[in-house]
């Protein structure tokens, strides 16, 4: 056969990390999940490790991973979150490379991605081999093998790019069809030009470097993408697949491959259902043989380049004025906001160079009296990203010092790595893809900025912030509260910026209201060991008394940390920090305090706090934005919990007015409408979080909505109602033959279709259809034989397959 598919996804979520913490924190803008990350991974990336095939009715009939047959890219970063965060889809997308391995002739779909989503013809070249470096010791760890090709962020290119992907073995690389210039047959001398995407897409061409390597590019098919991506292509899988088969040119003796290539969050988080659609189409071509699916690897072994070609330089898919989006008002933009303007991309694109620039020749200095190459220690500092152990981190400064190392300067060391790490970090593209410098992308690259500008401050000894603030005055915001993006960085970046103090002061305020482990803990990145703890109460107060002594877990810094921290019931809260007061100080300070509490002399407790920590004081509002949420919630819960019991005897002490009004088809009144979905959509809530809670209070529940025609918070209810039932089926995957959970299952799945949520059954339907394929044969048998109690358990289970829209004929 010579006619051949492939589908390529670039998967791909900016850094979102608190540089400080190394965690993704909160973000409201994700509900009902915690951040964008855990939505995009819910919405996109684990949906396509099982997606669903259905037949003419609707119902799934096979579960496939999408990934083993197609082609994609990861970004590192978010690899990094998803190790730790969703590990269940982190090894499903590194098995899909193995199996794609076996399908597709030993070549993994799999492609390697530059590091941090860096605009590569904008990076300094020092920057451009880091990033394709770190990219291939990410690629080698997660899926250990080296790769074949590598993504380049918004396929921005020019020569030095490729040049740099050629110099590290890198075989290939996908570019949009406007980015070729010309082309001509190898062996001959004449040039054809192919500008403006008239480039053919459905063969691999040769790009010979300056340096005389040289490196294969493949050309995607541009209409195809932009419907999948834009358009509505993806409403059909069988509709998608026609399109891919109808690409192919009139046959002739070359083999031929359509491809395409877009954002893999095409296929389930911009268009729900994407990742079935892409499924079916899969199947669909398998399926009718009319062509073959492969990957880039697999077909440029089978059928090298015949013709070669030379690129448009410093040019993308995403930007029509070549990569000026990422450093001038071009005129593109997202079209969310019109009339704003993008003239801050290049002040901040100016204020990032400017920092990167000043801080590379400090660095080089001072770390030439550690080591023997700094830039070699930074290109292998992504060993030490990948794994912090202590013997790791031992391993490689041993390995590159140039002398052996005090602890202090092991701490040097490493924050002029972490400075250097920051300072990439700081140039993803997200940074200045959007509308506005004020926005969450621009932000988190402020954020990596701030970092970096505070470890050449500690590491360094320089101040470099009123320098990059003075070029941030010259990005002006659209927002008028924000006035220019020096504005920005005073309001939301400077606030978030943290040290040994501030961690200890959250460690202290948290300890009022959670239980502190008794010996050494985990603080995000850094290592807590208590030392000395305290904490009595008096009345509504409050107070903790103690030392902490906390390890960063990313540069070694440590310090003793004493504190003192004082609530008074609500918001009220005050906390004093020190570093390495001594014995003396902190035993005299500990007894001035607690004399001052024991007496319920509470503004003594705040005076001594003053005396002892001087300026040093933290509140509330200094809390890490979980642990801060979590805390408030606490605080608040009384006062919740006594408006919830006004709206509850409202409720009950006019039920019989409300049942009246209702026999005379009379609208509640605003205030009784309010208050009925008030305490509803507590009391479903409370049922769907509490294990303790039956199906029984939710029935009765879900008969008052009907009755009151209540406005349900279906957002938040659906998203818990989802969890429960996994809670349930989870509970089936252990017990497969108990009837009862089952039962339990489908009442509660009638319940939740009744209040009309919109349930997320991606989990569900995937234990569901794992046992129907490894249980339901061996009950059946059973049946067969005459078995009552497996009868009885085979229309359980099948009625709970209908269901879930789950069909599987064994």
């Amino acid at each position: 056969m010579d006619r051949y598919v492939c589908i390529h996804g670039h998967f791909y979520q900016p850094p979102r990390e608190n540089p400080w913490l190394e965690w993704v924190e909160l973000q409201d803008s994700a509900y009902p999940y915690h951040d964008w990350n855990e939505r995009v991974t819910a919405e996109c990336y684990a949906p396509n490790t099982a997606a669903r095939i259905l037949d003419p009715e609707g119902y799934i009939v096979a579960i496939v991973n999408n990934y083993a047959r197609i082609s994609f890219d990861f970004g590192p970063t978010l690899l990094y979150w998803m190790e730790a965060r969703r590990p269940d889809v982190y090894r499903a997308i590194v098995e899909s490379d193995r199996l794609g391995r076996e399908r597709f002739s030993g070549h993994g779909p799999a492609l390697a991605q530059v590091y941090n989503h860096m605009i590569m013809p904008l990076a300094h070249p020092r920057d451009r081999r880091t990033q394709v470096l770190w990219g291939i010791r990410d690629f080698e760890y997660r899926f250990g093998r080296a790769p074949e090709g590598m993504w380049l962020p918004e396929t921005a290119v020019d020569v030095p790019t490729l040049e740099a992907l050629a110099e590290f073995g890198i075989r290939f690389t996908i570019l949009a069809p406007h980015q070729a210039r010309r082309v001509r047959r190898i062996g001959e001398r004449l040039w054809h030009d192919v500008s403006g995407g008239r480039i053919d897409p459905t063969v691999p061409y040769l790009c010979r470097l300056p340096s005389g390597r040289t490196i294969a590019l493949f050309f995607y098919d541009g209409p195809i993408a932009r419907d999948i991506a834009f358009g509505d292509l993806l409403r059909s899988g069988e509709g998608l697949a026609r399109r891919l088969l109808g690409a192919f040119p009139p046959p002739d003796d070359r083999p031929r491959l359509v491809h395409i290539a877009t954002d893999g969050e095409t296929y389930g988080h911009h268009h729900r259902f994407g990742d079935m659609a892409l499924a079916y189409a899969l199947h669909s071509i398998e399926k009718n043989a009319s062509a073959r699916l492969t990957v880039y690897g697999e077909f440029l072994e089978r059928f090298p380049p015949t013709h070669e070609v030379e690129i448009v330089e410093n040019t993308s898919w995403s930007c029509a004025h070549g990569v000026e989006r990422w450093r001038s008002d071009c005129g593109c933009h997202t079209g969310a906001h019109p009339g704003w303007t993008q003239a801050w991309r290049a002040p901040l694109r100016e204020a990032m160079d400017w920092l990167r620039d000043t801080l590379a020749p400090l660095y080089e200095q001072a770390m030439r009296s550690y080591v023997r190459d700094p830039w070699q220690a930074r290109d292998d500092y992504i060993d030490v990203v990948l794994d912090r152990s202590v013997a790791n981190v031992e391993a490689f400064l041993a390995h590159h010092a140039a002398r052996e190392f005090r602890r202090d300067e092991k701490v040097r060391v490493l924050k002029l790595l972490e400075l250097q790490r920051h300072a990439m970090l700081m140039f993803a593209s997200d940074a200045w893809f959007f509308d506005e410098i004020s926005g969450l992308e621009a932000v988190q690259g402020l954020m990596y900025a701030a970092r970096a500008i505070q470890l050449a401050e500690e590491a360094l000894g320089v101040a470099l912030e009123s320098g990059f603030l003075e070029r941030l005055e010259r990005a002006p915001s659209n927002v008028p509260a924000f006035r220019h993006g020096a504005h920005v960085y005073e309001t939301l970046v400077r606030p978030a910026r943290l040290d040994l103090l501030r961690v200890g002061a959250h460690y202290a305020i948290v300890s009022l209201f959670e239980e502190v482990p008794e010996a050494s803990s985990t603080l995000y990145c850094y290592k807590a060991e208590r030392k000395v703890y305290d904490r009595r109460t008096a009345g509504r107060a409050t107070l903790a008394v103690g030392q902490v002594r906390l390890t960063s877990q990313v540069t070694w810094e440590e310090g003793l940390i004493s504190f003192a921290v004082l609530h008074w019931g609500d918001p009220n809260l005050n906390g004093g920090v020190r570093v390495s007061m001594d014995e003396m100080a902190f035993e005299a300070m500990r007894r001035d305090v607690q004399t001052a509490f024991d007496r319920g002399d509470l503004p003594g407790v705040l005076r001594q706090m003053g005396q002892h920590f001087g300026s040093n004081n933290y509140t509330l509002w200094h809390l890490f934005r979980d642990d801060q949420r979590r805390v408030v919630g606490r605080i608040l819960q009384t006062t919740l919990e006594e408006v919830e019991q006004t709206f509850r005897q409202i409720y009950d002490g006019r039920y019989a007015l409300m049942q009246f009004l209702h026999s005379l088809r009379m609208p509640l009144p605003r205030v009784l409408a309010v208050t009925v979905a008030f305490v509803l959509n507590r009391e479903i809530r409370s049922v769907l979080e509490a294990p303790h809670r039956s199906l029984e209070d939710l029935e009765a529940l879900v008969e008052e909505v009907q009755r009151w025609e209540v406005d349900l918070d279906r957002t938040t209810l659906s998203y818990l109602a989802s969890r429960r039932l996994e809670r349930t089926m989870e509970q089936m995957a252990a017990r497969p033959e108990d009837l009862s959970v089952i039962e339990e299952a489908q009442r509660a799945l009638d319940l939740f279709r009744r209040l009309s949520l919109d349930l997320d059954l991606w989990r569900a339907q995937n234990i569901y259809f794992d046992l129907a394929r490894r249980i339901r044969p061996v009950v059946r048998e059973r049946a067969d034989r005459g078995d009552p109690q497996a009868r009885r358990w085979l229309e359980g289970f099948d009625r709970l397959g209908e269901a879930l829209r789950v069909r599987v004929t064994t």
